[in-house]
């Protein structure tokens, strides 16, 4: 049979593919790396990301390549997290393109079968983690050659997204740049790092929720002094009456430990479903569905008796948009301690310097509106086809059968249009919820080196080592906190 151009052979089979495809990752998948996380054991996290990489799928090789350089750094393989790091930068670059035929399928039924392209903050953190893989291994040339690339993107975005209210620098990042300029011995472009952090912080202060750490303010006053930047350093020292600094001069003999501590867990995306009726039986329909069959949870609803009901009623058009779930760090700063043989000690606090979940609340609410508008799009799309198939099959079945048939036909077409509605809730969760970043600077030697954060419930020393400091160096200690 044909109905209306289509036919019925192959429109409700190609809808039931696409309503179970690109559905992504199951929650289980991040619950077990989660659960490795939380025990100290990042090799087997690493273990769960490449064992589920054909679970990522063709469409999320961007997203497997950032979870797998994350889990990689936290288990102290960084050639390899670098390696995976890189394939996630080739493989931004090459989804500026789409084919045709994917964004087709995708707005027929949901954004999953897209190719994940990464938000503008998952690429900038692309970098920085990157060039902390290799600080972290002593190859600051190799950390430079990162955060050149770094301010890179950063000022195409800048020139790229215009409205100074969205997200188009990130202090975070520059702030990192501005440590592996200094650690490398190039004062300058440190100085131009650290104040490009300083404004960025600034321009975000609106909405992502962390300010200039004081530690930046001091690397400000340092590095101005230091390179007898006369007119900039009165400025910063009238701005910053309360920080306390040392000169560069005083501070040469001395080693630097830089803690880079990732706090909590990334927010995760859930379905916030539009029932939207188009008829008062209808209407009703969704109002006792949400009142007598609505799970416990608001968002969690039960699909598939969904599309029976609204596929029997044949008037109801769902919209899915996704939703973010804040998983907040439980811990506000941690204090690194360093004592040498001798029993002398000296303690600083980390500061927080980069708010991921903000970033991540900045990016949806920025695209909303436009995921918003091609949703609906997307749902009348599928009604008309739906309308279409089911009044085609009346036709085509004759006077007596149309009843049964279009009852038939009206039931799978519009219960899958309400099937295959769901949101793109793909992210880079393996990142955390908070970077905190500790500073301090001690003479050379041999020092215990504790990190712990305040005395809590069920909260206790996170790293404890002995670590060696040579005269001028600096050394870049990454941590991960699951609490």
């Amino acid at each position: 049979m044909r109905w209306s151009g289509v036919t019925a052979t192959s429109i409700i089979p190609f809808l039931l593919c696409l309503s179970i495809a690109g559905c992504g990752l199951s929650g289980n998948h991040y619950l077990l790396i989660e659960q490795s996380l939380l025990a100290g054991d990042p090799q087997r996290a690493a273990a769960i990301v490449e064992q589920t990489e054909k679970d990522y799928g063709t469409k999320g090789r961007l997203l497997y390549a950032m979870d797998r350089g994350m889990v990689l750094q936290l288990a102290g393989q960084y050639q390899q997290s670098s390696a995976a790091l890189a394939r996630a930068e080739e493989e931004v670059e090459r989804l500026y393109t789409r084919t045709i035929r994917s964004e087709t399928a995708a707005f027929l039924t949901n954004d999953n079968l897209l190719p994940y392209e990464g938000d503008a903050y998952e690429h900038v953190m692309i970098n920085v983690v990157n060039a902390l893989n290799y600080a972290v291994q002593g190859e600051l040339q190799g950390a430079l050659v990162e955060v050149r690339r770094l301010d890179h993107r950063l000022n195409v975005l800048s020139d790229t997204v215009k409205d100074t209210n969205k997200y188009r620098n990130d202090g975070f990042a520059r702030y990192v740049s501005g440590i592996v300029y200094e650690a490398a011995g190039d004062l300058n472009n440190a100085f131009i790092a650290y104040r490009n952090a300083y404004e960025a912080y600034g321009s975000m202060r609106g909405w992502a929720k962390a300010s200039a750490p004081p530690s930046l303010r001091a690397d400000l006053l340092r590095t101005a002094d230091a390179l007898h930047l006369t007119t900039e350093f009165e400025e910063y020292r009238q701005a910053f009456p309360d920080i306390s600094w040392q000169p560069t001069s005083s501070s040469e003999p001395f080693a630097q430990v830089v803690l880079i501590s990732y706090n909590g867990r990334a927010p995760r995306k859930e379905d916030f479903y539009l029932d939207l009726p188009i008829s008062l039986d209808a209407l009703q329909l969704v109002l006792l569905n949400r009142g007598v069959f609505q799970p416990p949870h608001p968002y969690q609803r039960n699909r598939v008796a969904d599309s029976v009901l609204y596929g029997l009623n044949g008037r109801v058009v769902r919209v899915a948009l996704p939703r973010l779930v804040h998983q907040k760090t439980r811990v506000p700063f941690e204090e690194m301690t360093l004592t040498n043989s001798l029993g002398r000690s000296v303690t600083v606090r980390s500061e927080l310097a980069q708010n991921v979940t903000a970033l991540a609340d900045k990016s949806l609410s920025e695209r909303l509106p436009m995921i918003t508008t091609k949703a609906l799009a997307r749902a009348a799309t599928k009604f008309a086809m739906a309308e279409g198939a089911m009044i085609g099959a009346q036709h085509a079945a004759g006077k007596d059968a149309a009843p049964w048939v279009g009852l038939l036909v009206g039931l799978v077409a519009h219960g899958l249009a309400v099937a295959s509605e769901e949101a793109d809730k793909r992210s880079w969760q393996t990142l955390p919820d908070e970077v905190h970043v500790a500073r301090a600077w001690v003479p050379p030697g041999q020092y215990y080196l504790s990190v712990r954060p305040p005395a809590q419930d069920g909260m206790v020393a996170k790293d404890e080592s002995t670590i060696t400091l040579a005269e001028g160096q600096t050394m870049f200690i990454i941590q991960r906190v699951m609490q």
